[in-house]
């Protein structure tokens, strides 16, 4: 297994708990306008892109600490959550580019609009990512293939009884 693999399924309960996790260190890092938690919050991201939770503390914290306390497993296709957190790592690195080169209201305006999807996220499990990622692949920007249960609505859903997600239905 490769170090840099991203989970599918993924738990939407570990996803929406990381998002709150983002939604308030978005903002600490606008009531403080901390370079540094802007760089914390982009290096995040970049850590969920590369392999999910496996080398991220807010993603570690999800996993292990805070979805197992919301109950059962509620398993969603992992491709569009990965698109979703490539969204935050560009948003992110774009901020903190935008702080070092001088542009710091643009770099608080970046980090707004995470602020504000990642709250829709963990409030009422709206990914704005997935749905720009649905988006995308109904176009035929990405390949069907990028995600078959996106495609398939009988694979998003765990199998009755076997906590598996596909199977009979």
């Amino acid at each position: 297994m490769s170090l840099l693999t991203f989970p599918n399924p993924v738990n939407e309960k570990a996803a929406r708990s990381v998002a709150g996790l983002v939604v308030l260190l978005c903002a600490l890092t606008l009531v403080t306008r901390s370079p540094w938690l802007l760089a914390v919050l982009a290096a995040g991201f970049l850590a969920r892109v590369a392999s999910g939770p496996r080398f991220s503390v807010f993603g570690q914290l999800a996993t292990r600490v805070l979805a197992p306390r919301f109950g059962a497993l509620r398993l969603v296709p992992g491709p569009p959550k990965r698109f979703a957190q490539a969204i935050g790592a560009t948003l992110s690195v774009a901020a903190l580019i935008s702080y070092m080169a001088g542009a710091h209201g643009a770099a608080w305006v970046l980090v707004g609009l995470i602020t504000v999807a990642a709250f829709l996220e963990a409030a009422f499990a709206i990914c704005l990512g997935c749905l720009i990622f649905g988006r995308l692949q109904a176009l035929g920007v990405i390949p069907a293939s990028v995600c078959e249960a996106c495609n398939d609505i009988r694979l998003r859903h765990p199998a009755r009884g076997t906590g598996r997600v596909g199977g009979a239905v």
